[in-house]
């Protein structure tokens, strides 16, 4: 039987007085909320780039997310009785 979801992502950049762009990401589930958060702090020799910022700091925000994403499978893949994986893979359910 074929499954089909939306998941809604809101992502908020902001920068502090100190020059860090700091980013909230929030995933809705529909059940769940998980939110990830990212930091990026410019060298003060650095030419001042707004995107930049922005740019890393969403995307270690997503990176949070991915990881807390990948432990909550882990544990639900171990809560349905599977061998936990040594690494992780790419796709699939460990075999």
């Amino acid at each position: 039987m074929p499954h089909t979801s939306e998941w809604q992502v809101r992502l908020h950049l902001f920068e502090d007085d100190d020059g860090t762009t700091k980013a909230h990401l929030v995933l809705d589930t529909g059940t769940t909320e998980i939110t990830g958060h990212g930091a990026a702090h410019r060298h003060p020799a650095d030419a001042d780039v707004p995107e930049i910022g922005d740019e890393l700091a969403a995307g270690r925000a997503m990176n949070d997310l991915a990881r807390q994403l990948l432990d909550t499978a882990d544990r639900d893949i171990a809560g349905m009785g599977a061998a936990r994986p040594r690494t992780r893979q790419a796709t699939g359910w460990p075999t």
